[in-house]
């Protein structure tokens, strides 16, 4: 199959291929737009089942950081990247160190950040192959781990879906069963646990499932038994697909919100949770925090203050979303789609 024959192909500016045997590097970068800026998304490197599931992967993630990117007001483009992980032992500076040539191929076409599997150990061995990277621990704008910051955002805007569907004020008192806690689920924990929330958590880790218990008092149950909890929210902060035909008839929650990229299989998913009258908070809005701190880094000097605007910007626009589809009674991914896609021209 050709890839402007991929159901997720989207009118993508540019997908580029790189290999370097040496090291192993199989990476795929997906630039689906620069209207607004140089495309900029994370780096994920990820054990993938076949290369097609690479490609559906890439080509998804970085249309979703161009509505992402342009749903936060950045001056960015979407593009993202992926390193198919290589079998068994290898050398990660020497792979990283490959990718950032590759980067740097691209001449500031796409700046690359941590995602799943990177960190910002990575970005450093990166940046000795070209100035296209952020997440960094070192320089004068360097942030750091954008994760914090990520976490915070969909904090927002989960209480923002708690007031719009619960009609509580706060998250206190509700229940939250969170699907993947990684440095953004983990963190996203911490802030649902200081705000009185209850919590119910799920992940591959048995060492972070056990610092959330001792640290949150979160009841761990299975992987395959998180869909089916009873809570008022559920937070897939994992992969994405985490709404499909299979999980969706067993939610119990009034809400999905979570840190995941394309939570929804299909976008049929989303008209079957408005049906179902579930509250779906878009991914790309609610999740927005990383990226906005990497912008804030990209202009050369970093600002907390105002990454704190644009955060505070996130939750308006989450709350836009929701009133828009309750007048209109339409799926909230459908409104905000629509809204992306109309700033970009498409």
């Amino acid at each position: 199959m050709f890839v402007f024959d991929h159901p997720s192909f989207d009118d993508h500016e540019g997908v580029h291929v790189f290999t370097d045997p040496d090291c192993g590097l199989k990476a795929i970068i997906s630039i689906h737009s620069t209207l607004h800026g140089p495309s900029s998304g994370g780096c994920r490197l990820w054990s993938y089942e076949s290369e097609d599931a690479a490609i559906d992967d890439v080509l998804r993630l970085s249309r979703a950081m161009s509505y992402k990117n342009v749903m936060a007001n950045l001056e960015l483009g979407g593009g993202k990247s992926v390193i198919l992980k290589p079998e068994g032992d290898f050398d990660r500076k020497a792979l990283f160190t490959a990718f950032g040539k590759a980067v740097h191929t691209l001449g500031g076409k796409y700046i690359v950040a941590e995602d799943v599997g990177v960190s910002p150990a990575d970005m450093e061995i990166i940046k000795t192959q070209t100035p296209y990277v952020a997440g960094l621990n070192s320089g004068e704008a360097a942030s750091g781990d954008p994760s914090p910051i990520t976490a915070k955002g969909v904090f927002l805007g989960l209480r923002a879906a708690a007031k719009h569907r619960l009609g509580k004020q706060s998250v206190k008192g509700l229940t939250v069963a969170v699907q993947g806690i990684g440095h953004v689920g983990y963190a996203l924990c911490r802030h649902l646990h200081e705000a009185g929330a209850h919590l119910i958590v799920t992940d591959i880790n048995q060492h972070a499932l056990e610092s959330a218990k001792a640290e949150f008092g979160a009841i761990v149950v299975g992987l395959d038994e998180i869909y089916k909890q009873e809570a008022d929210i559920f937070a897939p902060c994992a992969l994405g697909r985490a709404i499909n035909p299979d999980s969706l008839p067993q939610l119990k929650a009034s809400i999905v919100a979570g840190a995941a990229n394309n939570q929804l299989s299909t976008p049929e998913m989303g008209a079957a949770l408005h049906r179902a009258s579930i509250l779906f908070a878009p991914d790309y809005v609610i999740n927005a925090g990383g990226i906005i701190n990497i912008a804030s880094e990209v202009s050369g000097t970093y600002d907390p203050a105002w990454v704190d605007s644009k955060l505070d910007e996130l939750e308006r626009t989450t709350e836009e979303i929701f009133k828009i589809s309750k007048s209109e009674n339409r799926p909230t991914n459908d409104v905000a789609d629509n809204m992306a896609r109309k700033r970009l021209g498409r």
